[in-house]
Parts: structure tokens; C-alpha cells; sequence
């Protein structure tokens, strides 16, 4: 297993110089007020951000067995908050709408963020995908069973089988591409898998008729958020 990751990260690397010219470039890409060209812009900033954040993901997954990340009290809506503004900014929700429904009372779990914050940025990521001709991705975090759930809710194609059932048994165990989610990251899923385990939290799926939910169990840290005084 670790010879795959190896293999995937060996890779990752490669291409982390080339994504990292992509961005520059864009960056200094002159419009010159041209919506054609403000968009392809955008475009590239977009997708050359989203891959060097999964290939820093990737080194992290090869980094989990050094236990460098350290378990503390996350105040998990401020978490959330912070990964809809970045993919807002990316994407807009003009074109890919987020809603968001916090009906947690435990404020803070027991986590890493960069790695918390990965999880829901790889969940998001993929559900925003789905939210086209006017469908929202739904982020939403609740008390659950002694826990903090945060789900993203999708309405995209049916999840297969095979990946909801390895959902089930703590996560996607490889990088994959899941059949009849062409726009989904498989990879996204493994990443979220690895570091949810790391994290002593439960991953999961639902399916639905029209879509599906991703969700992660969090345990509840009992220190006293100043929320809460």
C-alpha cells in the first residue's frame, strides 16, 4: 500500500513545478478587460490551485505514520466557513452554489485543522461538481450520536455500490476513479479517507435517489469554547 502512495506522490511531485508556473502565469495573464479572457484566467488560477492543494495533500497522507499533526480542539463551523470562502472564491456561487445549515451545539471537536480542513475542502470540492442547473451542495454540520457530523450533500449520479460499501468500512482505501461520477476525485475521497482515520473520526456515505451525502463523525472536545460561556 505504502508503495502505491509512494508512487502517486513520486508523480505529484513532478507535476508540483509545472501547476506552480500554471498559477504564476495566470496570474500575470492581462485581461485588458476582456470576459473571454478574464474567464480562461480564472479558469487556470482555479484548477492549478485545486491540483497543488491535493498534491501538498498527498505529501501529507506520506507524513500521517511520523504523527507530526497534532490532535487539539477545532472549532469545526470556523473550519467550514473557511473552506466555502476559498472554494466560493474559486468557483462563485453563481455558478456553483453552496448552502450551508449549522445545527451543531458542541462547538469544538477533537482534530487537526490543516487536516480537518482538508477533509471538508475534498468533500466540497466534489459535490460542487453536482451543483448545476440550480441545485445547491449542501454543507452541514449537527450533534450526531456523541459526535459532530459535517455531510455534503450532492445531487450528482448515483454512488456506485462498490465505493459506498468501502465508504462503510472506514473509507477508500486507494486512489480511484468511481464509475458514473466522471467529475468526481476519487483521489479527493482517498485523501479525506486517510486523514479522517488519522484523526480517529468516522467517514462515511448515504446514498439517495438523487445524489449523495459524504459525512464525517467527529469526537466532541470537552474543553469550553468561549462560545459557550
Amino acid at each position: 500500500m505504502m508503495e502505491e502512495i509512494d508512487g502517486v506522490l513520486i508523480v505529484a511531485h513532478e507535476l508540483k513545478a509545472p501547476l506552480a508556473v500554471l498559477r504564476q502565469l495566470a496570474l500575470g495573464f492581462d485581461d485588458n478587460d476582456n470576459l473571454q479572457n478574464k474567464h480562461i484566467r480564472e479558469e487556470m488560477i482555479g484548477v492549478s490551485e485545486r491540483a497543488l492543494r491535493q498534491v501538498n495533500d498527498l505529501a501529507r497522507v506520506r507524513r500521517l505514520e511520523d504523527g507530526l499533526f497534532k490532535m487539539e480542539p477545532v472549532a469545526v463551523r470556523e473550519v467550514c466557513d473557511a473552506v466555502s470562502s476559498e472554494l466560493k472564491n474559486l468557483f462563485g456561487y453563481n455558478k456553483c452554489p453552496v448552502s450551508l445549515s449549522y445545527r451543531n451545539h458542541a462547538k469544538l471537536a477533537v482534530a487537526n485543522r490543516e487536516l480537518l480542513y482538508s477533509v471538508v475542502y475534498n468533500l466540497l470540492l466534489n459535490a460542487m461538481h453536482y451543483s448545476d442547473e440550480g441545485q445547491r451542495a449542501r454543507l452541514s454540520v449537527q450533534d450526531y450520536k456523541g459526535r459532530i457530523r459535517i455531510a455534503v450533500r450532492d445531487f450528482g449520479p448515483a454512488l456506485p455500490m462498490t465505493v459506498w460499501r468501502e465508504m462503510r468500512k472506514g473509507g477508500v482505501s486507494h486512489p480511484t476513479q468511481i464509475a458514473m461520477r466522471a467529475n468526481s476525485s476519487g483521489l479527493g475521497l482517498f485523501i479525506a479517507s486517510k486523514f479522517s482515520r488519522y484523526m480517529n473520526a468516522e467517514i462515511g456515505a448515504v446514498r439517495h435517489h438523487d445524489g449523495a451525502s459524504f459525512y464525517v463523525n467527529l469526537p466532541i472536545s470537552k474543553q469550553v469554547s468561549l462560545f459557550e460561556l
